[in-house]
């Protein structure tokens, strides 16, 4: 079995981050993004739900509750009118999707890192179980 240093698993993780970066679902988040950052109405209700943020903040901070249960319906309001946005609906989706993807590739690693540990001390992948922990459960103490 062939050792690698540390470099070498990082070497292979930015190639690994290469292609991915490069995959179709991430070219379709670019592109929903651009789309995003040129269109002015998203960019209005953005702008503004971030001034409405900051102004909750403050209210929250000098206990005026009824201002900020104002500005909150207000920027739930704005949400609600954002998320209806076709685009905006669809960068979202996109934006799960690539979660999706970069979750599957973490544990795929994760697991594969498991069960070479347990193939490499000859345990049982099955039963999740390294090769010392099975070796000593079969002595008879």
């Amino acid at each position: 079995m062939a050792e690698y240093t540390r470099k070498q698993v990082v070497e292979e993780a930015e190639k690994l981050a290469k292609m991915m970066a490069n995959i179709e679902e991430i070219d379709r988040f670019k592109q929903l993004e651009a789309k995003i950052n040129e269109n002015k109405k998203v960019q209005g209700n953005i702008t503004k739900i971030k001034a409405l943020q900051k102004q909750a903040v403050n209210f929250q901070a000098y206990g005026k509750s009824e201002a900020l249960e104002k500005v909150e319906k207000e920027i739930d309001r704005l949400q609600a009118e954002l998320d209806a946005i076709p685009v905006v609906s669809e960068f979202k989706e996109s934006q799960v999707v690539i979660n999706d993807i970069l979750q599957m590739v973490s544990n795929t690693i994760a697991r594969e890192v498991t069960n070479e540990v347990i193939r490499s001390t000859g345990g049982d992948v099955l039963k999740g179980e390294t090769g010392s922990k099975v070796n000593n459960s079969s002595c008879s103490h």
